[in-house]
């Protein structure tokens, strides 16, 4: 069964990086996009960064000029360098893939999410 496994958290302090990646495991049809979202004590979800299979790529307004999604297709493997790290970064990070899967339904996985902790 499709898996994503995630790992690069971490503490830093404010104005440090953190390179987190996440590796698709297991069967789908077409990998359409991956991307990585996050939430933080208290909040809602929100996403950060998407990449597609084409390469194309958005960002959240709060991650744009620092972070940097980038993916290897033939890895089924998604990264996000993140740089300048502020405190309101801090949040657990979750892996998220989109595609077509086994049976033809479009399906939306997710990791198991990596805790990111930025101090002042």
């Amino acid at each position: 069964q499709v898996q994503l496994v995630e790992s690069g958290g971490g503490l830093v302090q404010a104005g440090g990086s953190l390179s987190l990646s996440c590796t698709v495991s297991g069967s789908m049809r077409r990998l359409d996009g991956m991307g990585w979202y996050r939430q933080a004590p208290g909040k809602e979800r929100e996403l950060v960064a998407t990449i597609t299979s084409s390469g194309s790529t958005k960002y959240a307004d709060s991650a744009k000029g620092r972070f940097t999604i980038s993916g290897d297709n033939a890895k089924n493997t998604v990264y996000l360098q993140m740089n300048t790290l502020q405190p309101e970064d801090t949040a657990v990070y979750y892996c998220n893939a989109v595609g077509i899967g086994r049976i033809g339904l479009r399906e939306n996985y997710w990791g198991q999410g990596t805790q990111v902790t930025v101090s002042s």
